[in-house]
């Protein structure tokens, strides 16, 4: 198979990839978009919960105040009928305090009660609007899952679409350059594959040492860019290629590390210099 038959086998192989990798990602982050009104539904249904053991303790307590209402009552009717029978002062002084007392205990119970009945109300009342706020919530979760899943399902089926595309295309490639061209694609942004114009990368706009550019212009094999390690090819600029491309200015690997080794040379002789200056000047003042 010519070189140029296998670029265009893994542009298309490319492209089936980038698209794969979007619907995989779809795919995974679906259930994270249930996430934030599930743990709503979660909250709302602890707080119910919450409220609701609240309100058992305020009907109960309410019945214990009914007991001790009825109590009360009870002792004072009892003692106000015992009245009608005593005979001595100190008997009518004993009663009068027992109805006194029960009385004071009867009101006392009796304003109890009624605060609790208001808060009862109160509880019962929200219960009731919690309720309705729960069922809505799971009926929106609901129709929302069920539309979710209808979303996934079609994002699976165009999966195995793409899939069969892959299977079509990948015959010819090399698994292991296959394998690498995966990888790239899911590293940089779905683009793997990019061209050169002149000696320069469009992946990462680098300038290529000419051995580089060279061997991608022969197209003889798969070429990856020593920077941003994508696959290259060349493209054809016509009447401008030799604006771009220049062999004595491209340079090599080797001639990039000699001019960082340069430069790093210069800027030692240069901040020499600024201290050789900044002495003369302290020298003369």
């Amino acid at each position: 198979m010519m070189m140029t038959e296998v670029l265009d086998k893994l542009k298309a192989l490319q492209d089936i990839l980038a698209q794969k990798n979007v619907v995989e990602a779809s795919i995974g982050d679906a259930p994270k978009l249930l996430s934030t009104q599930e743990e709503l539904l979660a909250r709302l249904k602890k707080g119910y919960i919450e409220k609701n053991e609240q309100y058992e303790k305020v009907r109960q307590h309410i019945a214990e105040l009914k007991s001790q209402l009825f109590e009360a009552e009870t002792a004072r009717e009892k003692s106000e009928k015992a009245m009608d029978t005593i005979s001595t002062q100190r008997e009518y002084e004993a009663l009068d305090k027992e109805i006194r007392d029960a009385s004071e205990r009867e009101q006392a119970v009796r304003k109890d009660m009624q605060r609790e009945e208001r808060s009862f109300q109160d509880l019962d009342e929200d219960l009731k609007r919690e309720e309705a706020l729960i069922k809505q919530q799971e009926e929106e979760l609901d129709e929302r899952k069920a539309k979710l899943a209808e979303e996934i399902d079609a994002m699976k089926a165009e999966l195995a679409e793409l899939n069969s595309a892959e299977d079509e295309v990948s015959p010819g490639i090399n698994p292991e350059t296959k394998f690498k061209l995966e990888r790239i694609i899911k590293s940089k942004q779905g683009v793997g594959i990019v061209a050169i114009h002149g000696n320069v990368c469009d992946g990462c706009h680098m300038i290529l040492p000419a051995q580089f550019a060279n061997e991608v212009r022969i197209g003889d094999k798969i070429v990856y860019c020593p920077y941003c390690s994508r696959i290259l090819y060349y493209l054809e600029n016509g009447e401008g290629e030799h604006d771009y491309f220049n062999e004595d200015d491209a340079g090599s690997l080797s001639d990039l590390d000699d001019f960082m080794e340069e430069d790093e040379d210069d800027d030692t002789e240069d901040e020499a210099d600024s201290d050789s200056e900044d002495e003369k000047m302290d020298y003369e003042e």
